[in-house]
């Protein structure tokens, strides 16, 4: 596992940055820093959360969502298996290619006779 998932470790390793949210909500957005902002400089995820209409909460969704994304990040990548080219394609290349040859060869006779 590269990174750490769990909330108590991701709450002492993100840099946890508050400041006023955006959109509608009257003074009370206007004037009280809500939304936080989480950067794990592990990682280099950043994730923000202003949904709530207090700091604790967005603090909680945003950790859940830095945790989701480091999660994401663990996950071994799917190796690639490479698959064999099937016959009937191989063919149909083979015949696509003497028609495309023969159709040169009927333009080159003509032309040099």
């Amino acid at each position: 596992m590269k990174y750490d998932t769990d909330l108590e470790a991701l709450k002492k390793q993100a840099i946890i940055e508050t400041f006023r949210s955006s959109g509608p909500g009257g003074q009370r957005k206007n004037k009280v820093e809500t939304a936080i902002r989480l950067r794990h400089p592990l990682s280099g995820i950043t994730v923000t959360a202003t949904e709530h209409r207090f700091q604790s909460q967005n603090l909680k969704l945003a950790l859940e969502r830095l945790q989701k994304a480091l999660i994401k990040l663990n996950r071994p990548k799917k190796r690639r298996l490479p698959t064999l080219v099937p016959l009937k394609v191989k063919e149909k290349r083979l015949e696509e290619k003497k028609i495309h040859s023969q159709k040169k060869r009927s333009r080159r006779d003509t032309l040099f006779d």
